[in-house]
């Protein structure tokens, strides 16, 4: 018996319609009906659920530190709608650490980890150039992500 043979009827169904493939596998869940689940796809998506979280704490936190570096070294290009991302950021960032607060610890690494991206981004954007911004972080993950804090 060959492996393809062992697999569930509907591992097919994975390629040929996603959304389909996942109603069934919740319902073969919910009836305890094990054997019948596409494993190896189950734990593809499964894995693929923490990639994402964590990409779209890097990204949040990509834009919120490109507001803040704007924000700290343009003081007299200051606006409100600078202020509202870096809100919007921070805000988006607490529901994320809401749904997985584990994601809250590895905020410090996502800071670091981003800000040269970051920095390239910030430079571009005010034309200031990357040479203009600190090559470490000048903000605590605590100011980071604190919703009173905008740097001077």
């Amino acid at each position: 018996m060959t492996s393809r043979a062992l697999r569930p009827a509907n591992a097919a169904l994975y390629e040929e319609d996603f959304a389909l493939w996942s109603a069934e596998t919740a319902r073969l869940l919910r009836e305890g009906r094990f054997e019948e689940i596409d494993i190896e796809h189950l734990v593809e998506e499964v894995e693929g659920m923490a990639k994402s979280d964590r990409r779209e704490l890097n990204s949040r936190m990509t834009v919120l530190l490109i507001h803040l570096l704007k924000w700290k070294f343009q003081p007299a290009k200051r606006s409100g709608s600078w202020e509202n991302t870096i809100a919007v950021q921070r805000g988006k960032l607490e529901q994320l650490f809401l749904d997985s607060p584990s994601l809250r610890t590895d905020a410090t690494d996502s800071a670091r980890t981003v800000y040269r991206h970051a920095v390239r981004l910030a430079g571009i954007q005010t034309r200031l150039g990357p040479k203009a911004f600190p090559a470490e972080c000048p903000f605590t993950p605590e100011q980071i992500l604190n919703e009173d804090f905008l740097p001077e």
